[in-house]
């Protein structure tokens, strides 16, 4: 699996599994150890996702060297304030059943970002995570924390697909060394007419490729991880296989003027979304 290089030095895969409601004991479990047997060494779960336990035990069962894989895990926000950030890692560090991991990330630009920020830099230190990064974070948030902060977060893992593209993020993400990571990549399937694009059917038929493959083979190389989610094994392959053809120039163009600026997930800018979101954790 390709690489791209965090500014904390260490690799990271630029297709990872995503576990997002992969909350079966025994289906996902499956689902986990397929993708890693199919080449897949980013596997991304969090606290709010209640499958860390689940991951934990797939990686039990795989064959692969643990330096070879890539656990991100992410901190609710609720477990921001205090000391709650420190104990909540432990505690996912003893469902993952690990001594480390990979990437933790704040996961919502919500509550006491700065305490819990500070929390994951002396963890960092620590050596209970290599890399830290946040999630969901927009480009006045992501400037705020690293001007006034010591570590500069390695990821920024936002919803991304041809539709939601972020440009001005994308930018910022690049001026300050902050890898971008795609969560949803196909808008979690909200409006496939993404997928009838003349851009996306036309290299579809060209390439002999889904055109869900054309939409992530986009992604990553704009230079964007990706983080696609199945339970369905022949689905698993396919969205790993997108590393033997690369699209031209004007094919990357057309593609990329596609976006819409259409937030099809989470939107942290939204005041109602925002509100409901914290109504449902407090």
């Amino acid at each position: 699996m390709k690489t791209c290089t965090l500014n904390t030095g260490y690799e990271m895969p630029l297709v990872g599994f995503g576990t997002y409601q992969l909350t079966d004991p025994k289906a996902d479990e499956i689902a986990i150890i397929t993708a890693i047997e199919s080449g897949y060494r980013l596997i991304d779960t969090a606290q709010a996702y209640k499958n860390e336990e689940i991951v934990g035990k797939a990686l039990s069962h795989c064959q692969v060297p643990r330096n070879d894989l890539f656990i991100t895990t992410k901190i609710w926000f609720s477990n921001f304030p205090g000391d709650k950030c420190r104990k909540s890692l432990e505690e996912s560090l003893r469902k993952l059943d690990l001594d480390y991991v990979d990437l933790v990330l704040l996961h919502w630009p919500y509550n006491d970002v700065y305490q819990a920020w500070r929390s994951l830099e002396k963890a960092q230190h620590d050596g209970l995570v290599r890399s830290i990064g946040v999630s969901n974070f927009m480009p006045s948030q992501l400037i705020d924390l690293i001007c006034f902060n010591d570590v500069t977060p390695a990821v920024n893992q936002v919803e991304t697909h041809l539709y939601c593209q972020y440009r001005e993020l994308q930018n910022v993400m690049r001026r300050y060394g902050v890898a971008h990571q795609a969560y949803s990549p196909f808008g979690r399937n909200r409006n496939m007419d993404m997928y009838k694009e003349d851009a996306v059917t036309v290299a579809a038929q060209k390439y002999g490729k889904t055109p869900h493959q054309i939409a992530l083979r986009f992604l990553v190389q704009s230079g964007i991880s990706v983080l696609p989610k199945s339970s369905h094994a022949d689905r698993i392959k396919n969205n790993a296989d997108i590393f033997d053809f690369v699209l031209t120039d004007d094919e990357m163009k057309t593609l990329a003027a596609l976006d819409k600026e259409d937030v099809l997930v989470g939107n942290s800018q939204d005041a109602t979304y925002t509100e409901n979101m914290i109504k449902r954790t407090v």
